[in-house]
C-alpha cells in the first residue's frame, strides 16, 4: 500500500499538467524553450508516475489493466478479470 502522501502528490502532478498542457503545447509548437523551461517542473507529464488504481503501488504497473501485477493475479484468482485464464502460477 503506497503511502497517503505519495498518492496526494501524484493527484497534484497531475493537475498540474491539465492545467499548463495547452500553454505547454503553444510553447513548444512556437519553439520558444525558455519559456518551457520557466514552467514548473511538475508541469511536463514525463514527471507522472503510473500506479495501481487499488493499492497506489508504483511498480509491477499493468497499463492495460491499470493494477499492479499483484493485484491483477489475486483478482485473476477470484475470477474478477473476464476472459484470465489461471495456467501455471
Amino acid at each position: 500500500m503506497a503511502k497517503e502522501s505519495m498518492k496526494a502528490r501524484e493527484v497534484k502532478r497531475e493537475k498540474t499538467v491539465a492545467t499548463y498542457a495547452a500553454k505547454r503545447k503553444a510553447l513548444k509548437e512556437a519553439g520558444d524553450y525558455e519559456a518551457l523551461q520557466k514552467l514548473p517542473k511538475n508541469a511536463s507529464p514525463i514527471r507522472m508516475h503510473n500506479r495501481c488504481k487499488l493499492t497506489g503501488r508504483p511498480k509491477g504497473y499493468m497499463r492495460t489493466f491499470g493494477l499492479s501485477r499483484v493485484m491483477f493475479r489475486e483478482m485473476a484468482n477470484k475470477g474478477l478479470i473476464p476472459g484470465v485464464k489461471k495456467s501455471s502460477w
